[in-house]
């Protein structure tokens, strides 16, 4: 069921998108880049060898192409079912990049179909985390040569080579998904952990195609400074609930946050412009408020997905979960869901990033989509 692999594989997903994607390695769990790390070196795969976007099976979800993943909805916690999608046809599309799913060694870059087991984790991931924008567009998910867990733990050609391979099937599929949309359709951009990372870099890679279409870009889990990576893309942190072509970012934590794996190896780094990232810098848009900086109690949380007790369904539970953006993080606070051991190190929620603040998210869209068509 979708709860139960939702919970049961996010932590360890997480902990490769997260803590070894800012470097664990250099806090004293060398054994970890042991295990970790892919064996051999990168092998370039043949260019005939890349995914066709213009087959359907290349894809998580796409509309028209059989099931599409990102249509699941959950129960609200009443019973009673979340209101289908509004407004067929929805004159809107998202284009979702998921996050890391391959925990494998055997390579730096997980297959295009991969084992059965990483399939179900992206799988998952399209349901829970996609599903938050069908109510207003069609959702488009692309599957993608991912780049293996160790590819985060090390900083080495490898790994780098690991990563812009994974980054150029996104950029193809993204490519042939702005081909299919009409011109002047609305456009949302999502993603999470890996897919914030290579979504950060298709916004700025594709900033001139975009220009005048995105609604809103919705890039999580993945620290953005303001000052280095933003201009890059030509675009500002949302500042009010119904500001248009704006990013938001977060990320999440319950209190007393440690926020030291992340931040002690991202202060510092340079962006591609040459820009220092610094803390004071780091992006931080509350996803209740929909604005930079904003504060929302519970009561103001449209949606917290929450497991059962033998996590056999998913509900989506209201006025559960308030947060805050302090110092760059969002501190979250509330009845969080009772997800075990599934929390990382510093009180780091990123694995429900998405899942916090799932009914929040579908309706920030929907209204940032109205204003976006609002005559200007």
């Amino acid at each position: 069921m979708l709860a139960r692999r939702f919970l049961g594989c996010i932590f360890i997903l997480t902990v490769l998108a997260v803590i070894g994607a800012f470097a664990f390695y250099q806090f004293g769990a060398t054994w970890l880049v042991k295990q970790a790390t892919p064996q051999g070196s990168f092998q370039a795969p043949r260019p005939a060898d890349g995914p066709d976007y213009a087959d359907a099976a290349n894809w998580l979800a796409k509309p028209g192409a059989g099931t599409n993943l990102a249509e699941w909805r959950p129960d609200q916690a009443d019973g009673t079912p979340v209101p289908p999608p509004i407004g067929r046809p929805r004159d809107a599309a998202t284009f979702f990049i998921h996050p890391t799913t391959y925990l494998e060694r055997d390579r730096w870059n997980a297959a295009l179909l991969p084992d059965p087991t990483s399939e179900g984790r992206s799988q998952t991931f399209v349901r829970s985390q996609a599903s938050a924008f069908n109510e207003v567009t069609e959702v488009w998910a692309p599957r993608y040569r991912q780049a293996a867990f160790g590819a985060f733990l090390l900083k080495s050609a490898d790994a780098t080579q690991a990563l812009d391979l994974a980054y150029r099937d996104v950029l193809a599929a993204f490519d042939v998904f702005l081909a299919a949309q009409p011109a002047g359709r609305p456009l949302i951009l999502a993603g999470h952990s890996q897919g914030a990372l290579h979504l950060s870099r298709l916004l700025a890679d594709r900033r001139d195609a975009l220009k005048g279409r995105v609604v809103a870009a919705y890039v999580v889990g993945w620290p953005l400074s303001a000052t280095a990576d933003l201009p890059l893309m030509g675009r500002t942190a949302c500042a009010a609930p119904a500001e248009t072509g704006c990013i938001l970012s977060w990320q999440s934590f319950a209190e007393p946050a440690n926020p030291a794996l992340v931040m002690d190896s991202w202060v510092g780094t340079r962006a591609t412009n040459g820009v220092v990232r610094q803390r004071r810098d780091m992006v931080c848009v509350n996803p209740l408020t929909g604005t930079s900086g904003g504060a929302a109690p519970p009561s103001a949380n449209l949606g917290t997905l929450q497991p059962s007790a033998d996590y056999s369904t998913a509900t989506s539970a209201r006025g559960q979960v308030g947060a805050r953006c302090e110092d760059g993080l969002l501190l979250v606070s509330g009845v969080l869901p009772s997800v075990g051991g599934f929390v990382l190190p510093g009180n780091n929620y990123h694995p429900f990033d998405y899942a916090l603040f799932w009914g929040s998210i579908r309706a920030d869209a929907a209204r940032r989509l109205v204003a976006f068509r609002a005559p200007r």
